[in-house]
């Protein structure tokens, strides 16, 4: 076996890397397509047109979403409120409300989107809050159980 060395921040990366995959293992496809689903019906009555690749940008930010919250679940093994670690990541976690109402108004082919923006980004922001919280949940079960 080869010795590699590795500086802090690869060291860091990979370990976040490691944790990230074994997080993901229980996200399925199946599970995706379902809250991508019910987001759907949500939208079709602001007149959004979904096709794949839309489909595809809202899998991307709820994996980020996910990811994001199991990453700061490790604040609530030390005992931090739920409130305080949402704080912590608020720009993180409005960058991917941002990035998915923008999204969705590019390339959702929005017949008439001045009457529905807040709407919108208000369900941008209820999908992101979703995925945020089952992976909080996830990565909170992880460290109580000490599998992180």
């Amino acid at each position: 076996m080869d010795n590699v060395i590795l500086s802090f921040k690869e060291k860091r990366r990979d370990k976040q890397l490691r944790y990230e995959r074994k997080v993901l293992k229980d996200l399925t496809p199946k599970l995706l397509k379902e809250r991508f689903n019910t987001f759907l019906s949500t939208q079709r009555s602001l007149g959004i047109t979904f096709s794949q690749v839309l489909e595809e940008g809202c899998y991307d930010v709820a994996i980020e979403a996910y990811l994001l919250g199991a990453n700061f679940s490790k604040f609530s093994f030390y005992g931090e409120s739920v409130d305080n670690i949402k704080a912590r990541c608020f720009h993180e976690e409005k960058h991917l409300i941002d990035t998915l109402f923008n999204f969705i108004l590019y390339w959702g082919k929005i017949s008439d989107f001045d009457m529905y923006n807040e709407s919108l980004y208000y369900q941008c922001e209820q999908y992101v809050d979703n995925w945020w919280h089952d992976g909080f949940a996830k990565g909170s079960k992880r460290y109580k159980l000490r599998l992180h």
